[in-house]
């Protein structure tokens, strides 16, 4: 009798399970998908995203189709979300149902075992390591390191026309550098440097495996730069002392089992960090130089806020400190301004995992889902008279999930701190020491992928007459 009790009970289970499912199923075929257009076969909307101003291409399909809409770009069907509650629910509360992704081609170039594309245990466990590296606690004995290699950039600058953007790149991968590796070896970054050029080129182009293509070189270049940074890790190895830098914390790192990560998995995050640092911080550099030189009344009371600081600095005769970057609050309503207004990284790529309600429609699994950074940073509910470049609406903490220059979850960005550092730092030389016009009456943005002035922000760098400093200060 048990035994028929036990197999009606099981069979119940059965029917019951599978009632839910099909009452599961039943509700999302009655969900919709997101309103939109799919544009092309294959192409969909990718050049019209890539091609015109991304502010123009989103606003237009928000008007139509609404805070939620589909669409079609490099290859996948997409959803676009751009309110504040959609975002917070795929990127923090149900982050579980939306997968960090990529195209494949990228994934290549950084590598497979890179932090962005994982999930669970393993990606919680780098993301200990590396955020260990970034914290304030890590990275404020950095500060004289960055300070050198301002000192040394920008007076090559001085009576010169620069492009903006190339010499941001150059200061970006020296303190990724410092970041990845601890102390400087200029051999073994040199050969880095030129190798990682290669592969950047190669990202950002079409993935035609063809040979002469950008492409193809950037993964000869991969290759080369992974076989280097190998030879790196296994010296280090071999050492007793395992070096700085995130290099030295990966290799001393052990899971629950003492086992030490592989090769491939240090390099493929090496790698990982030096991408995440390198473009996107030069391009907010470039962005902040742009909208500092169009606003003239903000640079000068950034400058007046920097002389104070280098005032002191010169009475006790010594160089800039991490206290000192504690004390510059406009200055840093500056580059959170720049974030919002620039919005360089314009939306996240997720995918769901499964089929997903979301707001009364449907997901469907493997869809492709942008949260829309961009779009919410320059909603003028959010932020009054958005395309107005005024930091002082920072003095007040922006509404949640509206301010998301860095994203926002599980899969925010670690390096966050490192970036507003090395940016507080050559703001504080360059407004104090220098002054910068624009070459050319060319305006506009081009997209390399992230927004940038047209022809990377040619400047004309000149020294302020010591006069005016003098006068300024006292």
């Amino acid at each position: 009798m048990q035994l028929f009790y036990a197999i009606l009970f099981f069979i119940s289970f059965l029917l019951l399970s599978l009632m839910c499912l099909l009452f599961k199923r039943g509700n999302l075929k009655d969900k919709r998908l997101p309103p939109g257009s799919m544009g092309w076969p294959y192409i969909g909307e990718t050049l019209k995203l890539y091609t015109q101003n991304p502010n123009t291409f989103f606003s237009t399909r928000q008007k139509g189709y609404g805070d939620i809409f589909k669409t079609h770009i490099l290859g996948c069907p997409c959803v676009m979300i751009s309110s504040p509650e959609a975002a917070k629910i795929v990127l923090v509360s149900q982050a579980n149902l939306f997968k960090p992704t990529y195209p494949p081609s990228k994934e290549m170039m950084i590598g497979p075992e890179a932090i962005f594309f994982h999930q669970g245990d393993y990606h919680s466990r780098l993301k200990k390591l590396v955020q260990a590296s970034f914290l304030p606690s890590a990275i404020r004995g950095s500060v004289s390191e960055i300070e050198k290699i301002v000192l040394r950039l920008v007076s090559s600058w001085e009576n010169t026309t620069i492009n903006t953007l190339n010499e941001m790149k150059k200061f970006a991968f020296d303190v990724a550098i410092i970041s990845a590796f601890g102390g400087r070896s200029d051999l073994e970054t040199e050969g880095i440097k030129h190798l990682y050029n290669c592969l950047e080129k190669g990202y950002n182009s079409m993935p035609l495996d063809l040979p002469g293509t950008p492409f193809r070189k950037a993964k000869k270049a991969r290759k080369l730069l992974n076989e280097r940074i190998k030879k790196m890790i296994k010296r280090r190895r071999e050492s007793q002392k395992k070096g700085g830098g995130l290099l030295g914390v990966l290799l001393e790192s052990k899971d629950h089992k003492f086992n030490n990560l592989s090769d491939s998995q240090v390099a493929d995050n090496i790698i990982g960090v030096i991408f995440a640092a390198h473009d996107t911080t030069a391009s907010v550099l470039t962005w902040i130089l742009k909208y500092l030189h169009d606003n003239k009344e903000v640079l000068e009371a950034v400058t007046r806020e920097q002389e104070k600081i280098r005032w002191a600095v010169k009475e006790e005769n010594r160089g800039l400190r991490w206290d000192d970057t504690r004390r510059m609050p406009l200055t840093n309503r500056v580059i959170q301004e720049t974030l919002r207004a620039a919005s360089v990284l314009s939306f996240t790529f997720r995918e769901a995992v499964q089929d997903v309600e979301l707001q009364g429609y449907l997901i469907p699994k493997g869809w492709k889902v942008l949260p829309l950074f961009r779009s919410i940073h320059h909603c003028a509910d959010f932020f009054p008279q958005p395309e107005k470049f005024d930091p002082s609406r920072f003095e007040v903490p922006p509404r949640p999930n509206t301010f998301l220059p860095f994203g926002n979850g599980v899969h925010s960005c670690p390096g966050s701190e490192l970036a507003k550092l090395e940016i507080l730092i050559l703001l504080h030389h360059l407004t104090t020491m220098y002054r910068w016009e624009v070459v050319g009456n060319e305006d506009g943005i081009q997209y390399g992928p992230f927004p940038v002035p047209k022809k990377g922000l040619p400047l004309k760098i000149t020294a302020r007459s010591k006069k005016t400093i003098s006068a300024k200060i006292n």
